[in-house]
């Protein structure tokens, strides 16, 4: 046969047919591996989004929690049944918290993460028990006729049910700013924060298990493309010694990048990958250097640079800035120690971050003075802030962790009041000014 063929040749019509019969099985192969890697593409997609899903409804647990504390907080501040009707809007309404517990029951994977959120939710409903309690010497005080059914099964103690209205609505305010309150909230939270280690454990698994079978699918393609390239040369080799022109003007081909579009698709999805890859840490670099660039090493509060970029994208119509100096903070590094008054800077910002909202923004913009801003906050709140900075100074002067007592003094804007950031901070200061005129220990909310 060697005889025959180096006599008479090889029958093209033989390397043609047999040249269809590899390009077809190749092109299966290629069709095959392109359906498998799309489908590990579509399996790690659905993975993480279904854990984007249980996150954000393990945290909207905390959200309804935080926003049934603070209808809470202003109607017994204020007196206003409005938020007495938005507490139960959300409790047996909107029912968010129900809502997160249903998503995360719907997943068969997240027993872990939903045990600790019932934990969570267990402490919610508990501390309710407290604000009815508190929602009801309100009722009492204001002599407010219509209100919920469940409130009125609560039952007021004797000394409470004695006391002026002026004293019950001074008690109903402490039952839901005291340390004990907090503390309830403080289980709730830990609650919470078990739950999203938990689905952060889940993802991490469920995505694990997703590239490595995302992995194994696109070896397989390099697999198929390695072939391909093997035959290919293999064509070129045998065009080259039969030296045949059609088969010579596919190689020029193949050498001016025919071939790469198809070839191209499948190492684009392999530079897509290792791409992402780099990107994902590149991405979580940048957010480490931004948090350590932003906040503040000693406190953790965010410093100067991240008071200046909350500032220049702060919505002033709906924002109070709250500017903190701490009374006498010289006498205390000379007196005790620029040790202890690191302490007790820190304290002063755990102290902050107790009584403001998660979505509060506290900021170190010098030594000893602090800036607060609170958000989605109208002008109506004076009462609520004034009771959080009796709150503040009353924990910061009755210490009982050997620190030596200390107060604020603080100076009060809203946005609203200015036409720019900068005219904010202005009236800060000239409020806090006007504090300290008035012997510290004490604040001021700006007034023209």
């Amino acid at each position: 046969m060697l005889d025959n063929w180096k006599r008479e040749g090889v029958s093209l019509r033989t390397i043609h047919k047999w040249l269809i019969v590899s390009a077809v099985i190749l092109t299966c192969f290629m069709i095959y591996s392109t359906y498998r890697l799309a489908g590990s593409f579509m399996h790690v997609k659905q993975a993480s989004e279904k854990n984007i899903e249980l996150e954000t409804a393990v945290h909207r647990l905390m959200d309804a929690s935080d926003y049934l504390t603070e209808k809470v907080q202003r109607f017994t501040v204020t007196g206003d049944r409005i938020f007495m009707e938005h507490y139960f809007i959300e409790a047996f309404a909107s029912k968010r918290r129900e809502e997160a517990i249903a998503k995360l029951e719907l997943d068969a994977n997240a027993t872990a993460a939903l045990e600790h959120l019932r934990e969570a939710m267990h402490y919610s409903v508990k501390l309710m028990d407290r604000e009815y309690y508190a929602m009801r010497l309100v009722i009492e005080a204001q002599g407010i006729k219509e209100y919920p059914d469940v409130l009125k099964k609560v039952t007021l103690r004797t000394g409470d049910a004695a006391l002026s209205p002026q004293d019950k609505m001074r008690r109903a305010t402490e039952m839901v700013l005291d340390a004990e309150y907090y503390e309830q909230k403080n289980k709730i939270r830990a609650g919470i924060q078990k739950s999203i280690d938990a689905v952060e454990k889940l993802t991490h698994n469920t995505e694990t298990n997703a590239m490595d079978t995302f992995q194994l699918d696109m070896n397989f393609g390099r697999g198929v493309i390695l072939l391909q390239i093997l035959v290919i040369f293999f064509v070129v080799w045998l065009t080259s010694h039969l030296g045949i022109n059609p088969i010579l003007r596919a190689v020029d081909r193949i050498k001016e990048d025919c071939p790469i579009p198809e070839v191209g698709a499948n190492e684009f999805r392999y530079l897509a990958q290792a791409y992402n890859k780099m990107y994902s840490v590149y991405k979580s670099s940048i957010e480490h250097l931004n948090f350590k660039a932003s906040h503040d090493e000693l406190t953790g509060a965010y410093n100067r640079a991240g008071y200046e970029l909350l500032l220049s994208g702060v919505d002033l119509k709906s924002t109070y800035m709250i500017l903190f100096d701490v009374d006498h903070f010289k006498s205390v590094n000379d007196t005790c120690g620029h040790e202890t008054g690191d302490k007790v800077l820190r304290k002063l910002v755990s102290v902050l971050k107790r009584n403001f909202r998660s979505d509060d923004y506290v900021c170190r913009i010098g030594g000893d003075e602090f800036v607060v801003f609170m958000g989605h906050a109208s002008e109506m709140q004076q009462h609520l802030i004034k009771a959080k900075i009796e709150n503040i100074n009353e924990e910061l002067g009755n210490p009982e962790d050997g620190l030596p007592p200390f107060s604020v003094s603080v100076g009060i804007a809203h946005g609203s009041q200015v036409d720019s950031e900068s005219g904010l901070f202005e009236k800060c200061d000239l409020a806090l000014y006007e504090s300290k005129n008035r012997g510290r220990h004490t604040y001021t909310f700006y007034s023209e």
